[in-house]
């Protein structure tokens, strides 16, 4: 038996075997099925080794978190000694405290719920705004951040070499900063005033020209696309001649990405933290090497 094996949800096989293949080892799925209830049978596959390295992005968060319950707790019970997971995408950050009086602090409860079960987590440019490290929101030794900007970067640089980077609001700009340092391109930052969940607008102050220049805008997560479909309609405005956008995590639903392409975005891109008809990004390498590096594989 390897010292290491990786789990999956089934419906996350093609993920996860693109990681296991990064790290030379073992990759076999977790069996589920729903009762008429929606309650979730779990069954892992036996035998475990004493390291089990979960691969599980968080998608559809409720249903992704009992079954993170369900896997870790069995595991343990057969006989694994260290829980690693590996969560491209982790949900439940950007809520970091209540806005209005009774609102649960999802990003506390969600994270303190993840550090009864694991030993380990690792995620890639989690939504977090007031604090500085993952550990504040996962306290465990080993809640691990890993960044897209080297791949994002590179995909940029090869697809579209002149281009002029723009961070939609204000938020963004430690991802485009950081990107468009890595590819070596100019860059600015809109600011967005914000009316609702999904009604905002934005604004230009400043940076270079975008006359007759091909921009790409940058952000971290593209959930309505409203935010990125805004700053599409300034930066033509401001007579750019094309606009696409890049992201890690592409959560936008299908009406939602043709709204965004309907406000001029040519091409929407983004990694494969979550399955999108937008990936283009893989970030195998990148996790398995976050793995290696801090020493979980």
């Amino acid at each position: 038996m390897h010292s290491s094996l990786v789990l999956h949800p089934d419906d996350q096989r093609e993920a996860a075997e693109r990681f296991a293949a990064a790290l030379e080892l073992p990759c076999r799925a977790i069996s589920t099925r729903r009762f008429p209830d929606g309650e979730t049978l779990l069954r892992l596959p036996l035998p475990l080794p004493e390291r089990v390295i979960i691969f599980c992005t968080l998608d559809q968060p409720d249903v992704r978190l009992v079954e993170l319950l369900l896997t870790a707790r069995t595991a343990r019970a057969e006989g694994a000694r260290h829980l690693t997971l590996v969560a491209p995408y982790l949900c439940y950050m950007r809520q970091d405290m209540a806005f209005h009086p009774g609102e649960a602090v999802s990003q506390r409860i969600i994270g303190g719920f993840l550090a009864e079960l694991f030993d380990a987590v690792v995620t890639v440019d989690p939504h977090l705004h007031r604090i500085d490290r993952l550990q504040q929101a996962i306290p465990i030794d080993q809640a691990i951040t890993l960044h897209a900007t080297e791949p994002i970067g590179l995909f940029i640089s090869e697809a579209v070499p002149q281009a002029v980077l723009i961070g939609p609001d204000e938020e963004s700009e430690q991802w485009v900063a950081a990107i468009a340092q890595a590819c070596a391109l100019p860059h600015a930052v809109f600011v967005k005033r914000r009316h609702g969940d999904r009604d905002v607008d934005v604004i230009a102050e400043g940076g270079p020209s975008l006359m007759g220049r091909h921009v790409v805008l940058v952000d971290d997560i593209a959930s309505s696309g409203r935010t990125l479909a805004q700053a599409a309609r300034v930066c033509l405005g401001l007579g750019a001649a094309a606009v696409d956008a890049v992201v890690t995590h592409a959560l936008c639903s299908t009406q939602d990405h043709a709204s965004l392409l309907a406000a001029g975005v040519g091409q929407l891109w983004s990694t494969d933290a979550l399955a999108h008809a937008s990936n283009r990004i893989a970030l195998a390498s990148l996790l398995a090497q976050g793995c290696r590096t801090h020493g979980l594989a």
